[in-house]
């Protein structure tokens, strides 16, 4: 249904240090990046766009992505705290979502809800 989902950020600089750290497990990278944006996704595709505020207020948004098992769930995790991000929800089975729902979530450095999730 997307092709493309973009946020306003505070800080470019620390908003692409924490996602080039937590997508990088998801097989995704930084694509692009200038003084005005900076895309995400999987090369040559990005579809994560970064945007900064311009001193504007960040209305907090939830993004998840989709793991390809769940050993990337639990390393998003782990690099994104390690990239400056918060814990919102460690790694582990969701069952109030379905029986096979493996996520852990984080905040990003703009408080946006970020998720990463195994389906198997």
């Amino acid at each position: 249904m997307y092709d493309h989902v973009g946020l306003k950020v505070k800080d470019i600089a620390a908003s692409v240090r924490f996602y080039k750290a937590a997508l990088a497990p998801l097989g995704h990278g930084l694509c692009s990046q200038d003084a005005s944006s900076a895309g995400f996704g999987p090369p040559g595709a990005p579809a994560l766009w970064l945007y900064p505020a311009d001193g504007k207020a960040v209305a907090a948004t939830h993004v998840a992505f989709s793991a390809a098992d769940r050993g990337a769930v639990d390393r998003f995790h782990k690099e994104g705290l390690k990239a400056g991000g918060c814990d919102q929800g460690k790694p582990g089975l969701r069952a109030d979502y379905s029986p096979t729902y493996y996520a852990a979530f984080l905040l990003d450095p703009d408080g946006n809800n970020i998720e990463a999730v195994c389906l198997k």
